[in-house]
């Protein structure tokens, strides 16, 4: 028998070989939000409990999550293509002051709460969907934007004058070196934004935009706990599973940019 003590190269395979799939935890993550979805009276009779709100029978569970994921996935992808822009911006433009405008503003806006946010949108856009996507976008693009901006100037030098030297042309330094090197790094701010937007948009509930905040607000209102369980528990999960997926797909892009993966999520 080989003794792989004394090969780091083997040790380094048999862990491997030891380790799970990592994509095991995002499909665990993803079978227990479905069946709390679907189920949730399963959850409720392991804990003893039932949500007595009359919330419960006018509105299906699995409705108020589509709703909810309808809120993330349009914020963030309104959100994510802007701040990717304007990051890029700030770094190519940084002689003209834009770079230092973007962040402090970026800065103070995120020392507002998400309430706040929310709140503030009202009097743009009223009450429903539309000023809990607006709120959302805006609050969405801070950690790509700061991210976007952290990982482009991250780039080694060497790497942007060896391109140069090639004969690149700024576009093609910026989309076939800057870009991918820098790709982990704004894929983190990715999956900063849509953990936060998953959580921020149960507060949407209270402007009128449904979703899994809707019983929240709703057990809140009437002490019922198991009522509050029934939108806390899917959204939570629903983070959990776009962070761990998020985060799969950012030690892809680090094991090409040349590093070491995060490790983490599974």
């Amino acid at each position: 028998m080989n003794d792989a003590s004394g090969n780091p190269a083997a040790a380094q395979a048999d862990s491997r070989r030891l380790r799970a799939p990592g994509w095991v935890f995002p499909a665990l993550l993803l079978a227990v939000l479905i069946l709390s979805v679907l189920r949730f009276d399963l959850i409720e009779s392991l804990l003893g409990i039932r949500a007595r709100g009359l919330l419960v029978s006018r509105i299906p569970l699995w409705e108020l999550a589509l709703q909810h994921l309808g809120l993330v996935a349009a914020s963030s992808a309104a959100a994510v293509p802007i701040a990717l822009g304007l990051g890029i911006a700030a770094v190519r433009f940084s002689e003209s002051g834009l770079r230092a405008l973007l962040v402090a503003a970026g800065s103070a806006a995120q020392t507002f709460p998400s309430a706040a946010v929310l709140a503030l949108s009202v009097p743009l856009a009223g009450f429903g969907f539309a000023p809990t996507f607006l709120a959302l976008s805006l609050y969405g693009m801070l950690p790509v934007l700061h991210n976007t901006i952290a990982g482009l100037e991250g780039v080694p030098e060497a790497a942007v004058d060896a391109a140069r030297g090639m004969g690149m042309r700024p576009r093609q330094v910026l989309i076939r070196v800057q870009l991918p090197l820098a790709l982990p790094v704004i894929l983190a701010g990715v999956r900063t934004s849509v953990v936060i937007n998953t959580a921020a948009a149960t507060l949407g509930a209270a402007m009128g935009a449904g979703g899994l905040g809707l019983p929240i607000i709703s057990g809140i209102r009437s002490f019922d706990p198991a009522l509050i369980l029934r939108g806390a528990v899917p959204s939570a999960l629903l983070a959990l599973f776009a962070d761990a997926s998020l985060r799969r797909l950012e030690d892809r892009a680090r094991r090409a940019a040349g590093g070491k993966p995060d490790g983490r999520g599974a």
